[in-house]
């Protein structure tokens, strides 16, 4: 796989989530543009800054797990007056043109972005399937484009990612200085994603151990001030609508999409419709999102009834996890149950399988 897929794949999960994170302060005063994927800092740096107005703010983060590289993004201060006023409850035209940035301007923007460049980290974090550990946000005003040039190049790093992004109608970019460590971790990432498997993935061994089990009914965003001020009785809006489907995860991986159902008894249960990455009967399950919260429905402990997420007994209808279709041969690998079906009537039979164990692939 070219360096090029992961590093648009970062691209892309990380402009996503910039925008999410600015429209969170200022609704309505962003949207992501175009992507574009450099060479090394030596060369694309001044292409990067190219036509931004200037004297621009300057968000600066660095990576600080061992490798070179970060996150900066370039508000010009036209765009920053204007993203403040916004944050404040006034109108981006109330902005006083031409004056310089107030104490209580810059730190409405500077507050902006330490929560642009980590909606960033996360998000690269998410693509790599690893924490990531950046240095604090360093806020500046960089007043020339040569100077914010200069400043890409000392990063050394040998791949540049520049975003285009509209804030308050004014053009600002986000250049993210990848590292070759980042591109390696990202293209196996993606190789574990889209490996399909041909024959059974775990041994009979590994079939009996208790996986965690939880169905997803959605997703929100908001600020960390806002969640702990939420008082009883909220109504937190999902990014879901109802008849969207419900998704199954697996110890974290995204393993199944289906719909809720409510046994006869009032419990949850959930009936799969697809398993993600399903080829010849066996699953290539895909890795959960780590970089926001998730509002879910989990599985029971072993010691409590079972939950939506896990099948139901035979006798009980709309079985959580859809079993093997009767013509399939039985896997290689488990010739215990060949035997207990085979075995004659006087002999003692097998235990039935807990509940845990009736969600494995």
């Amino acid at each position: 796989m070219s360096s090029d897929a992961p590093l648009q794949s970062l691209g892309e999960s990380t402009a996503e989530a910039v925008e999410r994170a600015l429209q969170s302060v200022a609704p309505g005063a962003a949207r992501v543009g175009s992507i574009v994927v450099g060479g090394g800092s030596e060369q694309a740096a001044e292409q990067a800054v190219q036509g931004l107005a200037m004297p621009a703010v300057c968000a600066d983060v660095s990576y600080i797990d061992g490798v070179t590289g970060g996150n900066v993004f370039l508000l010009p201060v036209e765009g920053a007056r204007r993203l403040a006023a916004t944050m404040m409850g006034a109108e981006p035209s109330e902005a006083v043109e031409g004056a310089e940035l107030t104490e209580l301007e810059l730190s409405a923007v500077g507050e902006a972005m330490n929560q642009m460049m980590s909606a960033a980290a996360l998000a690269t974090a998410g693509v790599l399937g690893q924490e990531v550990e950046i240095a604090p946000p360093k806020i500046s005003v960089i007043t020339t484009e040569a100077e914010a040039a200069e400043m890409l190049r000392a990063s050394a790093a040998p791949h540049v990612l520049t975003t285009s992004y509209t804030v308050a109608d004014v053009s600002a970019r986000l250049v993210q200085l990848v590292p070759n460590a980042f591109v390696v971790r990202m293209d196996r990432a993606l190789d574990a994603q889209t490996t399909e498997y041909t024959s059974a993935p775990l041994g009979a061994a590994l079939r009996a151990v208790p996986v965690r089990v939880w169905a997803e009914l959605g997703r929100a965003r908001m600020p960390a001030g806002t969640s702990l001020d939420l008082p009883t009785g909220s109504v937190v809006e999902l990014d879901r609508e109802v008849e969207d489907p419900v998704d199954l995860y697996v110890d974290g991986l995204h393993f199944a999409t289906g719909r809720l159902r409510v046994a006869e008894d009032g419990s949850l249960q959930l009936q799969v419709e697809t398993v993600v990455g399903l080829h010849n009967g066996v699953a290539a399950a895909e890795p959960a999102p780590e970089d926001e919260p998730a509002a879910a429905a989990e599985s029971a402990p072993e010691d409590e009834p079972a939950a939506a997420a896990e099948s139901a007994p035979e006798d009980e209808p709309a079985a959580a996890a859809e079993p093997a279709p009767q013509d399939e041969p039985a896997p290689a690998d488990e010739p215990e149950v060949a035997e207990a079906a085979t075995a004659p009537e006087g002999a003692s039979q097998a235990e039935p399988e807990s509940p845990t164990q009736s969600t494995e692939v």
